[in-house]
C-alpha cells in the first residue's frame, strides 16, 4: 500500500472517529418541518440527540467467546445427528437381512409342504399314511413358521 492510499485510510478513520463522536440536533422549523444536523438550530429550539452508547470493549470478546461456544455446541449435535443416522442404517440393513432370511425361509418350507403335498399323492398303502403324516406336518409347520403364507 502506497504512503496516499495510507493517509488516505488514517484521514478516512479520523473522520469517521470524530463523526461518531459529534452530537446530532434534531430542529423544527415554525412550519413543522423537522431537519437533523451537526450544528444547533439558529433559533434555539431544538433537541440534541444522544449517540448511542458504544458497546464495553469486552464485549466483543463476550461475543467471540458465545460464538465459539455456540460453533461447539453445533459440532456436538452434528456429530450426533451422524451417529443416530449412522445407527438408524444398521438397524435397517439388520432388518432388511432379517426379512430376506424370512422369506429365504419360507419359500424353503412351501416347497417342502408341496413336495410332501405331491409324494403323499403318489404314495399307496402303508406309505400313502406316512407321506399324508409327512404332508400336514409340513403344512404345519409352514402355518407356524410363516403365517401369512
Amino acid at each position: 500500500m502506497n504512503l496516499t492510499a495510507r493517509l488516505l485510510l488514517a484521514a478516512g478513520l479520523l473522520w469517521a472517529a470524530g463523526a461518531c463522536a459529534q452530537p446530532v440536533y434534531k430542529c423544527t422549523s415554525a412550519d413543522g418541518k423537522i431537519s437533523y444536523g451537526a450544528e444547533p438550530c439558529p433559533d434555539g429550539r431544538g433537541v440534541v440527540l444522544a449517540a448511542p452508547a458504544t458497546p464495553p470493549s469486552d464485549a466483543a470478546s463476550d461475543a467471540a467467546a458465545q460464538l465459539a461456544r455456540d460453533k461447539r455446541q453445533a459440532d456436538g449435535l452434528q456429530k450426533a445427528r451422524q451417529k443416530r443416522e449412522q445407527a438408524d442404517e444398521r438397524a435397517y440393513a439388520r432388518a432388511e437381512r432379517a426379512a430376506e432370511a424370512k422369506r429365504l425361509k419360507c419359500g424353503r418350507l412351501q416347497l417342502k409342504r408341496q413336495w410332501a403335498e405331491d409324494a403323499a399323492k403318489t404314495a399307496t398303502g402303508k406309505a400313502a399314511t406316512q407321506a399324508q403324516l409327512r404332508a400336514r406336518h409340513a403344512a404345519d409347520k409352514l402355518a407356524l413358521e410363516c403365517p401369512a403364507s
